[in-house]
């Protein structure tokens, strides 16, 4: 199979109704606009999504939390938290967004495409096993990670989550399970305030949730220097079936809900290494799911450059250019310290 690549969308997504809060309806409609107007999705192969089942569910949510998440949405929805909305339509979008990650891991397994992106919503990655938080219901990528292991058979998963935040939620859920590497790049101090550097799980899984707290004012730099010096090794030690990616595009320079200044090349040089990982380690099997971006034009050029990626184009539309204030932080000392915890020099 030649660089087959997928995506995964339904217009249940838009049925989340969150007015003019930031993780709106309008953030699936630019990205499905751009792919049309550019023709990149005639090259893209549809997988379309089923909702998940309870049961799939419960992987990694409490069964009380998810009768809980259904009933608020039978009865109308309201908040589940100070910036968390359900509507009428939200229990449905939600299990389509989980059911939809999962349908694109049994598309790579199956070998129906080498990678597939979904584009689902409501994200998830904050999301913990009984509490939803930071505009997230259910964990998309813990889920189908979980499903991943037990449907499939995989020994070992690796999650990347390079979204602005820390996918608190999905550390939560595998924090003593050896067989998923979580690793996440993330502004630190920022929302939710979780991620430190000794935050490497506990038990037998000790090591296997790597933490990068990077400072406010990282750029494609900065980026690039954590991936290569850190992602890239613990990642190849891991040696994972199957990869997946939270994958957030608010570390972008013009995103209001953060202090980063990645680009959209930024970006794409993130997911061709990962995507060079996949294809090294894994047979290329690789899912993203969409997590956070909130500056619509920003958000909509950065997915269609993953595609392009995943795609095997060279040439990267960058429509918003570099970030007009970049003044790269010192992350010599950072970067030490995360070697050092995780063994990738001696101590």
């Amino acid at each position: 199979m030649k660089n087959k690549v997928g995506y995964v969308y339904d217009p249940v997504y838009l049925r989340h109704e969150t007015g003019e809060h930031p993780e709106n309806p309008q953030r699936l409609e630019a990205i499905m606009a751009l792919l049309a107007r550019s023709g990149l999705k005639e090259r893209l192969a549809l997988i379309e999504p089923r909702p998940a089942t309870e049961k799939e569910l419960a992987l990694v949510h409490r069964e009380a939390y998810i009768t809980r998440i259904k009933e608020i949405g039978q009865a109308g929805g309201g908040y589940l938290d100070s910036e968390t909305i359900i509507s009428p339509g939200s229990f449905d979008a939600a299990l389509y967004a989980a059911g939809g990650v999962i349908r694109a891991v049994d598309a790579v397994m199956a070998a129906e495409a080498n990678a597939v992106f979904a584009l689902v919503r409501p994200p998830g990655h904050h999301a913990t096993p009984g509490q939803a938080m930071g505009f997230c219901i259910f964990n998309n990528v813990a889920i189908a990670a979980s499903y991943a292991l037990k449907k499939h058979g995989l020994k070992r998963v690796a999650v990347i989550d390079f979204d602005v935040h820390h996918g608190n939620g999905t550390q939560e859920a595998f924090v003593n399970d050896p067989a998923v590497l979580y690793v996440s790049t993330h502004q630190y101090p920022h929302y939710p305030g979780s991620g430190g550097i000794g935050e490497t799980g506990r038990g037998q899984a000790a090591g296997t949730k790597v933490n990068i707290p990077l400072p406010r004012g990282c750029g494609d730099a900065e980026y690039q220097r954590v991936f290569e010096q850190i992602i890239i090794p613990v990642v190849k030690r891991f040696h994972p079936g199957l990869i997946l990616v939270s994958a957030g595009y608010d570390p972008h320079w013009a995103d209001g809900l953060a202090e980063m200044r990645v680009t959209v090349k930024g970006f794409a040089w993130m997911v061709s290494t990962i995507k060079a990982l996949a294809d090294e380690l894994c047979e290329g099997r690789l899912v993203l799911g969409l997590e956070g971006g909130y500056n619509l034009e920003a958000l909509a050029y950065s997915v269609k450059a993953t595609f392009d990626v995943l795609l095997g184009e060279t040439e990267i539309e960058d429509r918003l250019g570099p970030p007009p204030h970049y003044f790269p932080p010192d992350i010599d000392s950072l970067v030490a310290a995360i070697k050092k915890t995780h063994c990738l020099v001696s101590p």
